[in-house]
């Protein structure tokens, strides 16, 4: 279909899902309407991603993931209103207003047309295919037997995974063990807008030490401050330290994107972040799931230890990404 085509429908698959959900149907219709709303984020994640990493620009790609982060720091602000009213479902219209004029922009910018096109338009030149693009399976038997594919999609299967444990576990963490209140959600609030504000803040960081080593140096600081969440008894304190967690935690998506158009064959970089992408969403379900299934055994008091690990592990796996320059075949 091409860039153009897919990201219009995707978009188009958003409106039709939050209207769905907007009228509080049966809640098997809920369930399809949140699959097929899925589906479209999914479509739109892989060539967004895929676009902004084929121009090779780092700023260009920190600014598009800030984006996302202010979407998630803004949504749970705007949904915690709806949730007070009787007719909740209407935050629903809200998502779909704003995927309307989503397709509308996704339409004019793109006008349905493949990358190569508006990449030409925008300068660059066009990707010449490689040898084995002979075909789309071929394409995908050469992205399953690249390493470096593999190796990137269970770093961001672990980092999402944290990003998302973090963002909602922590709220439990904060309300059972720092004897949080009522207002212990704004707590997310500020991981998030620390993310969001990481992603943009430390661009010229990232651009002066080199992606490769700033990441590494960024997990250091959030493995820090996990610690100091875990063993000062603080709520404000707490509060701060995963605000600063989300700071660091931010730029290492957009840089982990990046290092895909250093080192993967252009030809494959649009499917190859669209397999990275699905795998590492199922870190959304799984490290909350085990963080759920540990807490219920030993206490909620056992996510800092689970998300130090999950650092650790996330760090060693950066450490086999290929750098600049690595072919990983």
């Amino acid at each position: 279909m091409g860039l153009g085509k897919v990201l219009v429908f995707g978009s188009s698959c958003q409106v039709v899902a939050y209207l769905l959900q907007a009228f509080a149907l049966p809640f098997p219709v809920f369930i399809i309407s949140f699959a097929i709303g899925s589906c479209g984020m999914a479509l739109q994640d892989a060539q967004g991603n895929g676009y902004v990493a084929a121009l090779k620009d780092h700023t260009k790609m920190g600014v598009l993931h800030a984006v996302y982060g202010l979407g998630a720091m803004v949504a749970p602000l705007i949904s915690t209103q709806f949730a007070q009213l009787y007719h909740w479902s209407f935050y629903y219209f809200t998502s779909f207003g704003i995927s309307i004029i989503n397709t509308i922009f996704l339409f004019l910018v793109f006008r349905l047309e493949p990358q190569d096109v508006c990449l030409a338009k925008c300068g660059y030149a066009t990707v010449e295919k490689g040898e084995n693009e002979t075909g789309t399976t071929n394409g995908i038997k050469e992205i399953m037997k690249t390493k470096a594919v593999h190796l990137v999609a269970v770093f961001i299967l672990v980092y999402v995974g944290v990003e998302v444990t973090l963002g909602g576990w922590t709220v439990t963490y904060v309300i059972q063990v720092r004897g949080g209140g009522p207002s212990s959600g704004y707590v997310s609030t500020g991981f998030f807008g620390g993310l969001t504000l990481g992603r943009v803040a430390l661009l010229f960081v990232t651009k002066k030490l080199g992606e490769h080593r700033a990441l590494l140096l960024y997990a250091v600081l959030a493995i820090g401050l996990e610690f100091v969440v875990w063993f000062a008894p603080s709520l404000v304190g707490d509060a701060i330290a995963l605000s600063f967690t989300g700071f660091f935690l931010g730029p290492m998506y957009p840089i982990a994107m990046n290092q895909c158009g250093r080192i993967l064959p252009p030809w494959i970089l649009t499917t190859s972040i669209g397999w990275i992408g699905a795998v590492g969403n199922t870190g959304s379900a799984i490290i909350p799931f085990m963080t759920g299934a540990i807490s219920q055994r030993w206490g909620i008091w056992s996510l800092q230890p689970l998300i130090v690990i999950m650092m650790g592990i996330m760090t060693i796996l950066w450490l086999l990404v290929p750098k600049k320059g690595s072919t990983a075949a």
